[in-house]
């Protein structure tokens, strides 16, 4: 079984006026844009009178090497989303209005490709190399990985206040 460490966890939880679709839509391209395969496990939408409720479950990979791959779990949860008439300059816009939050979290992949897995001595010397040959290496990836995703966690909430502010 491939080793899986969490690297960073990180969330956004903001109020705001925004355009859901263009919010999903600049999130998930700046995952393919950074070279990730996002896939969604989980899509529901709750409706209850005028607001809905959705939740949302994605799984971004990325292979860094044979040996080591990134993955970004990203968790939505959207809450009273309404559709909502904003006036700027001079002009009328729909907009959708809610409480977002994202729960995101970074895991690094260990032979994601399971080779090391066949025999009980390759396993046994699997955790030797993590831990004495590459040791650095996996530091520095772990590093790589935190900063994406402290720069996903970044440019989502520049999006949110720039759109709310527009």
């Amino acid at each position: 079984m491939a080793e899986k460490d969490t690297v960073f966890s990180g969330k956004i939880k903001q109020k705001a006026i925004f355009h859901f679709k263009d919010f999903y839509g600049f999130t998930y391209d700046w995952l393919v844009g950074e070279g990730y395969k996002v896939t969604e496990k989980v899509y529901s939408e709750e409706i209850s009178g005028d607001a809905k409720k959705i939740e949302i479950e994605w799984e971004a990979k990325k292979k860094v090497s044979d040996y080591f791959r990134f993955v970004i779990q990203v968790r939505w949860m959207i809450l009273g989303l309404k559709n909502v008439e904003v006036q700027r300059e001079g002009k009328k816009l729909k907009m959708n209005s809610g409480q977002v939050e994202l729960k995101v979290k970074g895991v690094l992949v260990k032979d994601y490709e399971h080779k090391w897995e066949d025999y009980p001595v390759w396993k046994f010397l699997r955790g030797m190399y993590d831990r004495y040959i590459i040791r650095s290496r996996i530091e520095q990836y772990e590093d790589k990985l935190k900063e994406e995703v402290e720069e996903f966690i970044a440019q989502s909430k520049s999006f949110l206040v720039i759109e709310g502010m527009r």
